[in-house]
């Protein structure tokens, strides 16, 4: 992988990271699911960097 899509990689992942912190700063509460669902949204953006598919634990 070339260090362009890397960093495009890693952009996206801050992008999706500071659209979910604006978008939950304003509450009190978060779920559990909503939670989930962006770090699952930070594990689709980086797999790429790691060149193969995800395996769950």
């Amino acid at each position: 992988m070339t260090d362009t899509a890397e960093i495009q990689i890693v952009d996206e992942a801050l992008r999706i990271i500071d659209q979910g912190l604006s978008d939950m700063v304003q509450r009190e509460l978060v779920s559990t699911n909503e939670v989930a669902n962006l770090l699952l949204d930070l594990r689709s953006a980086l797999v790429p960097a790691k060149g193969k598919e995800p395996t769950l634990a």
